[in-house]
């Protein structure tokens, strides 16, 4: 899928298109968000659970969304396949809606904090928005055989499958370029299985996403000069639901949310882990603690890069397994879906190990 320009001679991947102009957009978009946020005061302050030691300005997530959003919309007036093709907008429009509340959510937590119940209420609110534009999960793969249609329960799901990823981002969004990077690998992940199975929206939305993070980790990588906020840690976790959503509502028995699940397996699993600990110990489980990967990594003596860097690895990795199972025979796919959980639980294992050994700062 290419775009002509200057003549017959002259084509480039559309995909290519959208990933530079998010990519610029994003650019340039920043400095004027961080300017924004210093004039309102939005600024992310030193405390307890924080790893920075001056005050950063926040609302970064509202340069991304603009510069995706942006690159999306585009992407239906410049000539190339998906005018060609005469694509339904009700998709993106879908998606657009459904970023209203996550955006007004973003911003109120970044500028003067709201309750996890107002958090759920709003992420639900975004889910029902994508189901009513048909995005949602109407069949369930089950292991060696076919799908089982959700039915009724298909609103359910679809809400629970946004609060998981859009929570999930929302909680490693605790060091500096770590969800920008880990989305921007994921998106890359999900452009290459949405190529494989001729998805023209995944794969222009993936790479406007792709785009407008590596534009943002200019800004985001450590030492930050932004951050992105719930306002970029929510959009980024909406913005891979709806995509895996995308994928998944043809219906078929091949195309499940597997494939996105094992690409954000870093965050997720991460989430789920903080989840059953806050259970099991008593405390309430949407109180953030100093317990997540990161966390860890810093405290057995990794510097904050080093530690980025291994998590970025760790999400490159699942990115090249969900392709890897994406292009697996069904039979073999939970097979080694199975050998890949146990690997990433004995290696949370082998690091809350560690990291018990090392004496705590007082």
């Amino acid at each position: 899928m290419y775009v002509t320009l200057f003549g017959a001679g002259f084509r480039i991947p559309f995909s290519l298109v959208l990933f530079v102009m998010a990519l610029i957009f994003s650019l340039l978009i920043t400095p004027c968000v961080i300017a924004m946020a210093r004039r309102w005061g939005a600024m992310d302050h030193p405390g307890p659970r924080r790893i920075h030691e001056a005050p950063v300005p926040t609302l970064g997530g509202l340069a991304m969304a603009i510069s995706v959003l942006a690159a999306c919309w585009l992407a239906f007036w410049i000539p190339g396949p998906v005018r060609e093709r005469g694509v339904d907008m009700g998709p993106l429009l879908g998606f657009t809606l459904a970023c209203v509340p996550i955006l007004i959510l973003g911003a109120l937590d970044d500028l003067k904090g709201t309750t996890p119940l107002v958090k759920l209420v709003f992420q639900a609110v975004a889910a029902v928005i994508l189901t009513r534009f048909g995005l949602g999960i109407p069949l369930i793969s089950l292991p060696f055989r076919g799908g089982l249609a959700t039915g009724l329960f298909n609103v359910p799901l679809t809400i629970g499958w946004v609060l998981i990823v859009t929570n999930a981002i929302n909680l490693v969004d605790g060091l500096d370029g770590l969800a920008a990077g880990a989305v921007f690998i994921a998106s890359m992940s999900l452009w290459w299985i949405g190529r494989s199975h001729m998805d023209i929206y995944v794969m222009f939305v993936t790479a406007a996403l792709a785009g407008a993070t590596l534009g943002f980790l200019r800004f985001n990588f450590p030492p930050a000069r932004i951050f992105m906020g719930d306002t970029g840690s929510h959009f980024l976790g909406l913005a891979l639901a709806t995509v895996s959503l995308i994928d998944n509502r043809k219906g078929a028995t091949t195309v499940t949310l597997l494939f996105p699940l094992v690409a954000m397996g870093v965050p997720i699993l991460d989430s789920v882990l903080a989840f059953f600990r806050r259970l099991a110990g008593g405390q309430p489980v949407f109180r953030g603690d100093s317990e997540h990967i990161h966390h860890r990594l810093l405290r057995i003596g990794l510097s904050k890069r080093s530690a980025l860097f291994v998590l970025w690895y760790l999400c490159a990795y699942l990115g090249v397994m969900a392709i890897l199972l994406s292009a697996l025979p069904r039979q073999y796919t939970w097979f080694v879906l199975v050998l890949l959980i146990m690997g990433l639980y004995l290696a949370f294992e082998v690091l809350e190990f560690v990291d018990r050994r090392e004496p705590r700062k007082p």
